[in-house]
């Protein structure tokens, strides 16, 4: 299993979770599917932009930031490729530093029930 985390534009997150959808990897219902755990949390990324259009201050940190989404989920190995592929499709927004996505092992996992 792999575990794919992206973090992406605010102003991207809902294309992304919606690529996923349509990638039919992802279907939560559907026993067997390839694709588990989805979360998406917001997050505030410091030193993040020299766009100040893109930033705004942290009362919390003290300081300017971007605030981004942070989306998890994990998958069968045979189905990581494209399902980042789909995220950096509809992540994409054509700036630098837009976002990163990182993909890891997981070395074990067991489903509570």
């Amino acid at each position: 299993m792999k575990e794919v985390k992206a973090f992406i534009r605010q102003h991207r997150i809902a294309d992304v979770l919606q690529a996923l959808r349509q990638s039919g990897l992802c279907e939560l219902a559907t026993p067997g599917a390839s694709c588990h755990n989805i979360t998406v949390s917001q997050v505030q990324r410091p030193l993040a932009s020299t766009d100040p259009t893109q930033q705004h201050y942290s009362m919390d940190l003290a300081e300017a930031v971007v605030t981004e989404y942070k989306l998890e989920l994990a998958c069968a190995d045979d189905v990581a490729d494209a399902l980042v592929d789909a995220i950096a499709k509809a992540a994409h927004t054509g700036q630098t530093e837009a976002g990163w996505i990182f993909v890891s092992d997981i070395q074990r996992s067991v489903q509570i029930r």
